[in-house]
């Protein structure tokens, strides 16, 4: 990983119960990062190429990683203005901001409410939305399947998501923990959307780019599609041999999209 690294815990806005964690790589003009809600991006072969360029602002939502959870945040809707703090405490302005999946969610939020600060706007596989009728099932019930059918559906290659536990110090544990505690809270009731979003994307006037996995069997690339249609003149692009996460199974397809974009 890049050796320019800076990890601290931040209180964000008035209340002194929410403290965010915000990890700090490379150098260059700053880009916004929020990770998914497996902070896979942490530890990514992609994220050391991107160091390279900028300096990659790293915000854990609350719940996850090392950031507080204060009983008042109850989704995505509320944790958008915590990450709006985040690029006011930090004065981040004209600047890439990239989510991913839990993370592309907030993004999309966020961007719905002030993209003023935003420069390029990139949202890898998010979830957020509703795109069929409400007996349709457009996002796969993660809770409800077995962990192997998860993962046949969230990867192209499965042993690129497996994650060995057993060697995983415990502090780690904790986190995966959190994080897959603060994931199913957030996203239980409405199911991994907000109803309110659709509504809202028209919004958004930054540059936008959706990047997809062409074999993501959780929200397919179709669903990719009625996202991009809701987001005015965004752009939808999708990546061959890869699942919910294509930053991790085709990283350098990934970046060529992304610096495409990014300029």
């Amino acid at each position: 990983m890049q050796e320019h690294k800076r990890q601290d815990i931040h209180q964000i806005g008035p209340s002194e119960d929410l403290k965010l964690e915000i990890v700090r790589r490379g150098s260059g003009p700053p880009l916004l990062l929020i990770p998914g809600e497996e902070a896979l991006e942490a530890e990514a072969a992609f994220l050391d190429e991107l160091a390279k360029s900028y300096e990659v602002f790293i915000s854990s939502p609350p719940g996850f990683g090392r950031s507080t959870r204060p009983d008042w945040i109850t989704g995505p809707d509320d944790i958008a203005y915590m990450m709006l703090d985040v690029v006011d405490e930090f004065g981040l302005n004209n600047v890439p901001v990239i989510g991913f999946s839990f993370g592309g969610w907030i993004a999309a939020e966020m961007a719905s409410k002030d993209d003023g600060f935003i420069s390029k706007l990139v949202l890898v596989d998010p979830y957020g939305i509703k795109t069929g009728k409400p007996t349709e099932r457009d996002i796969q019930d993660v809770w409800l399947l077995s962990p192997d059918e998860v993962m046949a559906l969230k990867w192209y290659d499965t042993a690129k998501g497996k994650r060995d536990f057993k060697v995983m110090p415990e502090d780690k544990l904790t986190i995966v923990a959190r994080n897959t505690e603060s994931f199913t809270r957030f996203g239980w009731e409405p199911y991994l959307h907000n109803p309110k979003l659709k509504h809202r994307l028209h919004r958004i006037k930054a540059p936008t780019l959706l990047i997809w996995g062409e074999n993501d069997g959780i929200i397919t690339p179709k669903y990719g599609e009625a996202y991009r249609k809701l987001i005015p003149n965004a752009q939808l692009a999708v990546i061959p041999q890869a699942g919910h996460s294509p930053h991790i199974e085709q990283p350098q397809a990934f970046l060529a999209e992304l610096r495409k974009f990014l300029g």
